[in-house]
């Protein structure tokens, strides 16, 4: 893992933690490349809108007049705005997902995506598949961030690579930044690719390739510190305008709310997910993955506050280690967040209950986002989802489904004592499952 903390324009923290490479014993610096995933995204969209900036293109002009594709729904034309949105109506094609994890061999579906222009192929009998109107409804789209990355190629007449590479990398300073492509096989301070096994063993991969304007960059902390820092000083740094503040904050307008929320009302932007509920400010931010490296780049653009996490190993999601970080940073209690305050429930109300004498016993276990209750004898074996509702003074609301209907659960906290009531039972907690 590598983390770095922003704050009014320096870098206020920064460091690795733990191995790029476990067979080599190699350390993660401030400088070891990690794949960013779709962080990609927001450097694509910074270059479309140099492009519009420049004159060159419109958000509202269709794709068609650059691609050779006819993106329409109902005689309505697929945008350059609605590839940025993700609000295209066309549910995701899940190429990318196929792509990767046909690559780490955890699936047996593959397919062969070499260049971008593949992609024109693959998402030519997409009909069938429109769920919406262009810029009625979220569909996150990786295929359309690839026609974007065509887009960008098409009109700027350089490689999608060579557009990013000249326009953001070079005048921002980021030496160090790449693309997926042969170059990170003879790179020497890279994170090594990880799938864990059923056996909870690390699987060693070979690095990805064929991901290209959706999730392409590998790139460092320190690099992308400098990325952030120029969004944070809206679009300038050093003397140098890389996009005017005008369009620095179109790309930060939320123009569609998505449909998973941490604190509620989030929306996307033009490759950045608006968070306006931050601590009572807005979150400017975005996570990736490539399976095996997972990160999450944000900022509050008011505090000029930034953060980057890059990992090389799935788990915990690198959102809340950004965020608890942004929440400290700030002077605030993480301890507040949504997600570890939801956390703190679930691993409270786990452990061992017990009905009056100890007469039954049931178990309650958490299962990543979800508790269980468990029971089991000499012949059954049981375990009952349970669906956190709410939370009232001391009691903490589940459902589960009975009989195809929703039956309440409660936990009840009062005196020390955890109280679990379901169905006709009343259960006291007796013991933690550590």
């Amino acid at each position: 893992l590598a983390i770095s903390v922003l704050k009014d324009g320096e870098v206020v923290f920064i460091k690795g933690f733990g191995f790029r490479s476990l067979e080599e014993n190699l350390p993660v610096t401030e400088k070891t490349l990690f794949y960013v995933g779709s962080v990609t995204k927001s450097f694509t969209a910074l270059s479309i809108m140099k492009l519009v900036e420049q004159g060159k293109i419109s958000l509202d002009d269709p794709v068609s007049k650059y691609l050779d594709l006819e993106l329409e729904v109902e005689g309505s034309p697929v945008t350059i705005h609605h590839l940025l949105t993700h609000t295209s109506g066309i549910p995701a094609l899940a190429y990318a997902e196929a792509l990767i994890r046909g690559y780490f061999e955890t699936t047996s579906v593959w397919l062969p995506i070499s260049k971008p222009e593949d992609i024109l192929d693959f998402i030519q009998d997409y009909e069938d598949w429109i769920e919406a109107k262009p810029g009625e409804r979220f569909f996150y789209l990786n295929e359309g961030y690839v026609l974007l990355g065509l887009i960008i190629s098409k009109v700027s007449g350089m490689s999608y690579e060579e557009f990013v590479r000249r326009e953001i990398f070079e005048p921002l300073g980021m030496n160090n930044s790449i693309f997926c492509d042969k170059r990170v096989f003879s790179e020497k301070d890279i994170a090594s690719h990880y799938i864990i096994d059923k056996n909870g063993s690390f699987v060693l991969k070979k690095p990805l390739l064929g991901v290209t304007a959706d999730g392409g960059i590998v790139s460092c902390v320190e690099d992308l510190s400098k990325y952030v820092n120029m969004m944070i000083n809206r679009g300038k740094v050093g003397g140098k305008e890389i996009l005017s503040e005008k369009n620095v904050e179109m790309m930060e307008k939320g123009y569609i709310r998505i449909p998973y929320e941490v604190f509620g009302g989030e929306s996307y932007g033009y490759g950045w997910m608006i968070y306006p509920k931050f601590f009572g400010k807005k979150l400017v931010g975005h996570g990736g993955s490539v399976l095996t490296h997972n990160t999450f780049v944000g900022y509050i653009p008011s505090e000029k506050l930034g953060v980057v996490v890059l990992t090389n190993v799935a788990g915990y999601s690198p959102m809340y280690f950004g965020m608890y970080a942004l929440a400290l940073a700030s002077g605030k209690n993480p301890n507040k967040l949504p997600f570890i305050e939801y956390e703190n429930v679930l691993n409270r109300l786990q452990g061992i209950y017990q009905t009056y004498r100890g007469t039954m016993t049931h178990t309650v276990k958490r299962r990543g986002d979800f508790l269980f209750l468990e029971y089991k004898d000499r012949y059954i074996e049981e375990a009952i989802p349970l669906f956190f509702e709410e939370q009232r003074g001391n009691s903490y609301l589940f459902y589960t489904i009975s009989r195809g209907k929703k039956m309440k659960v409660e936990f009840r906290v009062e005196k020390g004592k955890t109280w679990l009531i379901y169905e006709r039972y009343k259960m006291l907690k007796k013991d933690t499952i550590l």
